[in-house]
């Protein structure tokens, strides 16, 4: 099927996904543009396609006229003296004129050669043009695609990239929490232990000097989070909680703790 300035004009174009593609106005100059040359080649086309026409016709009545004219007619001869035989020579007629018809027959053929090279040289432009847009649209066309296709692998990176980065980070912060949760274990075991060791040596100083048993270790020991006897700050057992081995840090200082 032919391409028509219409097509041109009409063809849609399906929209990317990643972006809108080239300069739409860029493109749309580049189309008007074509349409142009597409309608000018058509109307040069036209007008030598009519001259043609008339060269036709103008040779076929050329060709009629000079068929269809009389012969010229020869002049008659002009009477001579009467004369003896002996003494005077007798004279031809003179020879019949050229047709006239010849010099147009020329011209016209003349005319129809320079029409069929004007058409010649039209076609060739014409399918110049033509293999010059076909070129660029198949170039545009490469080139979108090939810069759609670099887009696509670059977000691509970036997206495993990205996805990496946070698996990472997933698995450091995973450690980090079972590391808080074994040190919550331990440090738990540690003062529970201390807390059981402070009560055994009041209950043994107390059968010691005679003085009344202490009261069960959970009235004596108070509310949850209380200190315990003999646990740092106390006044009967003055000094400082062991640190059993741990950094100078309290399991308040980090987040989640007894969560």
């Amino acid at each position: 099927m032919a391409l028509t300035p219409e097509d041109v004009v009409n063809k849609r174009f399906q929209s990317t996904k990643f972006r809108e593609g080239y300069d739409q106005d860029e493109v749309d100059d580049f189309l008007d543009e074509i349409v142009v040359e597409f309608r000018r080649l058509n109307q040069e086309n036209d007008e030598l396609k009519q001259r043609l026409v008339a060269a036709d016709a103008r040779i076929a009545e050329l060709q009629r006229s000079g068929g269809a004219a009389p012969a010229a007619e020869q002049p008659a001869p002009q009477p001579v003296a009467s004369v003896p035989a002996a003494s005077t020579p007798a004279y031809s007629a003179p020879a019949a004129p050229a047709p006239a018809s010849a010099p147009a027959a020329q011209d016209a053929s003349l005319e129809t050669t320079s029409t069929n090279n004007l058409l010649q040289l039209a076609r060739r432009l014409h399918e110049e043009h033509v293999r010059e847009g076909i070129a660029k649209r198949d170039e545009l066309i490469a080139e979108g695609q090939a810069t759609a296709q670099r887009l696509v692998s670059e977000a691509e990176g970036q997206q495993r990239q990205i996805v990496d980065q946070l698996q990472a980070e997933k698995t450091t912060l995973e450690a980090r929490v079972e590391e808080l949760r074994v040190f919550e274990r331990e440090y738990r075991n540690q003062l529970r232990t201390y807390i059981q060791g402070q009560l055994r040596e009041l209950e043994g100083s107390s059968a010691a000097t005679g003085q009344p048993e202490a009261a069960a270790p959970g009235s004596a020991a108070g509310p949850v989070g209380s200190a315990p006897v003999g646990a740092p700050g106390s006044a009967q057992f003055p000094g400082s909680a062991p640190s059993f081995g741990q950094p100078q840090q309290t399991p308040g200082q980090y987040p989640g703790y007894g969560s």
